[in-house]
């Protein structure tokens, strides 16, 4: 039953809450009690899990057999920085290879041309077909396939030739094998990437008269970075990480340095740390570029950037200010 002193005129709910009545603002004894919903079970799995994560920090930094001491006096050594150079090299430089190599694959793939797109198809097949590590293998044994590489007329005489021996030492056979098996994987990255882009944006571009290399370069591909962007950024920490897979090859990356010297010293498993450390450090800080480069190609697909990191922490303690604020303000008073 509604009671006069329930119904709210025009003139009262528009009015400042300054000058409405104290009746207007009081709570309400006959209404139930807004209670926010309590979850247990989520707050006593965040403790299991805190705790259980707690047991394994606590195990791995108190235990002796790590031999904390011998990983910082190890961690920056001439012979390991050198190696952590090598690999941040390799990673570059494989990448950036791959991606130009990737590209025009991932082209001739959606092209209408049926030989360009199988010569396309058959290439990604073999390179994802075999492993990485058989791969480097055949091209450090490619002096026994093909003692001479020449130049010249197809079917006809060479005018120049080279031995393989001479010419692919173990730096520059891992440098082809994994750009030719990373460029596997980036043709379909950027394939997907064009893919994901709707057909619409095309036809208007075609309707503008736009050529289709114009339209691939300023329209389509702008769009599809939103998508290549986290793949690639995977990509980039996986090749990072599996460039330590050279140390068969005797490249002196990281891991082939590290091995180099607890062979000496015979302390297997701090050196390893040193390796792990390094390898999660540098994994952070291209992660960390991963989000700002995907934040910055997400500009045009949202209204309102996400905020990052530092604009979290500083609007939470935003809050917190303005929450103290307003408890000391009574007592100030």
């Amino acid at each position: 039953m509604v009671t006069p002193s329930d119904v709210t005129t025009p003139d009262t709910a528009s009015a400042p809450a300054s000058k409405r009545p104290a009746a207007l603002d009081a709570p309400r004894p006959d209404l139930p009690r807004i209670v926010p919903r309590r979850h247990i079970g989520r707050w006593l799995t965040a403790a299991a899990a805190l705790l259980v994560f707690v047991m394994v920090l606590n195990s791995v930094v108190r235990n002796d057999a790590f031999q904390w001491e011998v990983v910082g006096r190890y961690f920056t050594t001439a012979a390991v920085l050198d190696g952590l150079l090598l690999t941040l090299w390799l990673t570059g430089v494989v990448m950036v290879l791959g991606f130009l190599l990737g590209t025009p694959l991932a082209v001739m793939r959606l092209s209408a041309n049926p030989v360009l797109r199988t010569l396309s198809w058959g290439y990604v097949w073999i390179f994802r077909s075999t492993p990485l590590l058989v791969q480097l293998l055949f091209w450090f044994n490619i002096g026994a396939l093909y003692p001479t590489l020449g130049l010249g007329i197809p079917f006809g005489p060479q005018f120049v030739t080279v031995k393989t021996v001479n010419l692919l030492g173990p730096t520059l056979t891992a440098v082809i094998g994994l750009t030719l098996h990373e460029a596997a994987y980036a043709a379909e990255v950027v394939r997907g990437g064009i893919l994901s882009v709707e057909s619409g944006q095309t036809e208007a571009a075609q309707a503008l008269g736009l050529s289709r290399r114009r339209t691939l370069r300023r329209i389509v591909v702008p769009q599809a970075m939103r998508s290549i962007v986290p793949t690639a950024g995977n990509m980039l920490i996986g090749t990072l990480k599996g460039t330590s897979i050279v140390s068969v090859l005797a490249v002196h990356d990281l891991l082939y340095s590290v091995q180099l010297v607890y062979n000496q010293t015979y302390q297997v498993i701090p050196l390893l740390m040193v390796a792990t450390l390094w390898y999660i450090a540098v994994t952070t800080v291209l992660s960390a570029g991963q989000y700002y480069v995907e934040r910055y190609y997400a500009r045009g697909d949202a209204r309102t950037l996400p905020p990052t990191p530092v604009q979290r922490l500083r609007g939470r303690l935003a809050a917190v200010r303005t929450r103290l604020s307003a408890a000391t303000a009574p007592d100030a008073r």
